[in-house]
């Protein structure tokens, strides 16, 4: 193919051609990072979608100054760990609020589901909280963080993703002054080596 970059010993995964889709590159692009739960680097975006690294990069800073110039209420953002959607800090008192609604409102099944991972598995990254729930999490986990009952704290060597613990405020909502007082329910979460088997297995079995 044309352009395309390859690392040693990594394939291009290419699926589709960019220009056979509606949005082109830039629209292959947005879906992929709407989808990642963690930033993305170039590299790994020129690999997925089969184009060089330089033509991500190119696109992927037209797509941050073209947000800015629109005043969209999200951004793409870049870190040392790669590209990412977040909204912008001038809107926060509004996702607050409304991530906040009804406070005193029980948590979703969903919020209760990552916050026992979280709890129990800590520290721990979206990803595995993924993997074990079977679903993206971003969305509540989002909503703990801002709830004040989860936070980040350091990011995972081998993956550089953030890592995720509970808060004192967790504790206290919890009636507990540490962790070691939380129910022994730990044997009845899967395993993390269990959840890689499954994964791999899933691989194998698309192949």
């Amino acid at each position: 193919m044309s352009g395309t970059t390859r690392e040693p010993g990594r394939e291009p995964m290419r699926q589709i051609d960019p220009n056979d889709t509606p949005g082109g590159l830039r629209g292959c692009l947005e879906a992929v990072l709407m989808a990642s739960g963690e930033p993305v680097t170039t590299g790994d975006l020129a690999r997925v979608i089969g184009v060089d690294d330089g033509a991500v990069e190119r696109e992927l800073s037209d797509m941050a100054k073209d947000y800015d110039a629109r005043g969209c209420g999200f951004e793409l953002r870049r870190s040392t760990r790669g590209w990412s959607f977040a909204s912008r800090a001038v809107y926060e008192p509004v996702v607050a609020a409304f991530v906040t609604d009804g406070q005193s409102a029980r948590l979703s099944q969903a919020a209760l589901e990552a916050l026992s991972i979280i709890a129990y598995r800590q520290p721990v990254t979206r990803a595995q909280i993924a993997a074990i729930r079977g679903v993206n999490s971003d969305g509540v986990i989002r909503s703990l963080t801002i709830r004040g009952l989860v936070r980040e704290q350091g990011a995972d060597p081998d993956t550089r993703a953030a890592l995720l613990v509970t808060t004192d405020l967790f504790l206290e909502k919890m009636g507990m002054d540490r962790l070691d007082d939380l129910p022994s329910l730990a044997p009845f979460l899967p395993a993390e080596s269990e959840v890689l088997a499954h994964i791999g297995d899933g691989e194998s079995t698309a192949q």
